[in-house]
């Protein structure tokens, strides 16, 4: 595995690679990877000659200063953890590096009603950030694949916007979210629990399921409330949001419709801790 840590140094060798046809593919994360992370850089290596890994806790898309310092930093474990599966290159990067000219006065991307709408509502701002290091992420790996993880569903809509007016020729894969065998979504996130919190936060993808399985039997006010409860009453400090919606919009939806692709997403804090999911329906 090759390490680089400046942009124009990456980008003239993936240069010389494509020079000689090379197909490219890019795992963009934050790091304190698991094996969601994984099985992404696992489906871009079957489809792409290179993978690119990066790993940056990019600053301007916490609205929260200090989610941001408490944020998981395993720097050395995901290193080993690349050089393991045989990563092709990871991309590791300083503030500077991508923000040159500081953090302030940053692009900004039209994202409609999506960036408002659930965690776009709760954190103002965020996308925005996400828009900013994608956009600068994809300029200087200008990969041929971009590799993202269902979980963070929302953010994939808003990123496949953004795509479409900076980076149309950029393929998008979609992976499927990876869960714990008791079905809490693998997340970085999650290495902030504490047991007991590790333990109620199950509660979550407990109350998806009892909403899919029941889709068709109650009205959907009285499955997100029921839902709601199920969550709280395994401790979990408050909810956010938990919203049917169509799924390609993420408009809310108030009946079922069997023609209709849905999706029910979720944000709850547990032990200080702010856990997404969602389910498809």
């Amino acid at each position: 595995m090759i390490l680089f840590k400046k942009a124009k140094a990456l980008t003239e060798h993936l240069q010389k690679l494509r020079n000689q046809n090379v197909s490219v593919g890019f795992v963009p994360t934050m790091g304190a990877l698991h094996n969601g992370h994984i099985s992404l850089i696992t489906k871009a290596k079957k489809q792409c000659d290179i993978v690119v890994c990066s790993i940056f806790v990019n600053p301007v898309q916490f609205n929260n200063k200090n989610d941001f310092e408490k944020y998981p930093v395993t720097i050395e474990n995901d290193i080993l953890l690349l050089e393991e599966i045989r990563a092709d290159i990871l991309f590791l990067p300083s503030v500077k590096e991508i923000y040159p000219e500081g953090t302030d006065n940053l692009q900004h991307f039209e994202l409609d009603y999506l960036e408002n709408i659930l965690e776009g509502f709760y954190r103002p701002n965020h996308f925005q950030g996400v828009c900013n290091v994608m956009h600068r992420l994809l300029n200087i790996v200008a990969p041929d694949k971009l590799f993202l993880g269902q979980k963070d569903y929302q953010q994939v809509l808003i990123l496949k916007k953004m795509m479409q007016v900076f980076h149309p020729t950029i393929k998008l894969f979609i992976g499927e979210t990876l869960r714990e065998n008791d079905g809490l979504a693998m997340s970085s996130r999650n290495m902030r629990l504490n047991d007991e919190g590790r333990k109620n936060a199950t509660a979550i993808y407990k109350a998806l399921q009892y909403i899919k399985q029941n889709i068709e039997k109650n009205s959907f006010e009285e499955l997100t409330q029921h839902a709601k409860k199920m969550i709280l009453n395994n401790r979990f400090d408050k909810v956010d949001y938990i919203q049917i919606c169509d799924a390609k919009t993420l408009l809310p939806v108030e009946n079922f419709d069997a023609g209709e692709k849905l999706i029910v997403l979720v944000a709850a804090y547990i032990d200080d801790v702010r856990l997404i999911d969602n389910l498809v329906l």
